[in-house]
């Protein structure tokens, strides 16, 4: 006769669960070895598809994250979608105290704003929504980001 030994079962938490049970985009943050390389990530991309409302609710957390940073700088937000309004930037639980909402204007591009807004060095991140962004928008937003000792997130909507 067999005996077989049954391990116990552990729990398995459903995707989304286990998604953001897991500290949220460490690599917003600069490692220790980039740090030591002098060579820290100025540029990160989340691009997320889907129903608004999901992607929305797996954006929540890492603004949320970003907006709690102890940090005296801002949390700055260029040409976010129409959707995150006030209401929803409360109902998600961010600091609004701690963030900038900003549109382009007149003739201002969304990179150009979110270029001047890293310049500035008066915000941590800057997160824009300006699509795929190609090689160039990319070496600028990195180099903007070197000059105000800041980071960018750029958020592709599919």
């Amino acid at each position: 006769m067999q005996q077989f030994i049954h391990a116990p079962e552990q729990a398995q938490l459903p995707l989304f669960e286990a998604f953001l049970a897991q500290p949220v985009l460490p690599g917003l943050k600069a490692s220790e070895l980039a740090r030591k390389s002098n060579q820290p990530e100025l540029f990160s991309e989340l691009s997320l598809r889907g129903a608004p409302g999901h992607c929305q609710s797996l954006l929540a957390p890492v603004l949320r994250e970003l907006s709690e940073e102890d940090e005296a700088r801002w949390l700055t937000l260029i040409a976010p979608p129409s959707s995150l309004t006030q209401a929803w930037l409360r109902d998600a639980g961010l600091n609004r105290e701690r963030i900038l909402l900003l549109q382009p204007r007149g003739n201002q591009t969304p990179l150009q704003l979110a270029c001047e807004a890293l310049r500035l060095g008066l915000s941590h991140t800057v997160v824009s929504w300006l699509g795929n962004v190609n090689a160039t928008a990319r070496q600028q937003l990195q180099r903007a980001a070197s000059v105000g000792n800041a980071q960018s997130l750029n958020i592709r909507l599919g």
